[in-house]
C-alpha cells in the first residue's frame, strides 16, 4: 500500500499555507503540502518534515495526527503542523523540475470556513474535516499550543 504524508501548515497569522496547481485541460485545484513516504524515511514524521523541507524549504513543529484517509491502494495521514518560516523559491522537491507538471504556487489562505470555500482543496474528505474542525474552534487554537 502506498502512503502518502500531508501537512495542515498553520501559519503564525493563523493562515494556512496550500499549493495551487494548475495542470494543461485541467481546472486548477490546491493540494496540502507533502507526498509519498520512501523506503528509507525512519518514520512518517520524519518523511513529512522531508517534504516540507523539499516543497517549500520549511521546518515544522508536527502537532498530532489529525486525520487518516485510506483506498484500497494508498493511505494518506494528515498531519496539524505549525510552521513560521519557508521559502517557496527554494524549494527542491523533484517534481518541480519535472516535464509535463504543470505549475505549483504556494499561497496562504485565512484558516477560516470562507477561505476553505474559496478553493477547490484536493481530497475533498480534507477539505469537509477541516471545515468541521474550524468551525469547532478547534484548529487554529490548537496549533497555538
Amino acid at each position: 500500500m502506498i502512503e502518502r504524508v500531508r501537512a495542515v501548515l498553520v501559519t503564525a497569522d493563523d493562515t494556512m499555507l496550500v499549493i495551487r496547481r494548475t495542470r494543461p485541460g485541467i481546472p486548477e485545484y490546491w493540494v496540502l503540502p507533502g507526498g509519498g513516504v520512501e523506503h528509507d524515511d525512519v518514520s512518517r514524521e520524519a518523511a513529512l518534515h522531508r517534504e516540507i523541507h523539499e516543497e517549500i524549504a520549511g521546518k515544522a513543529d508536527i502537532i498530532r495526527l489529525l486525520h487518516t484517509m485510506e483506498s484500497d491502494d494508498e493511505r494518506q495521514l494528515f498531519y496539524l503542523a505549525r510552521i513560521a518560516t519557508w521559502s517557496f523559491e527554494d524549494r527542491t522537491g523533484p517534481e518541480f523540475s519535472a516535464e509535463g507538471r504543470g505549475e505549483y504556487a504556494l499561497e496562504e489562505i485565512p484558516l477560516t470556513p470562507e477561505g476553505l470555500d474559496g478553493i477547490d482543496l484536493k481530497p475533498e474528505g480534507i477539505a469537509h474535516v477541516l471545515r468541521g474542525a474550524i468551525s469547532a474552534g478547534g484548529l487554529g487554537a490548537e496549533a497555538s499550543l
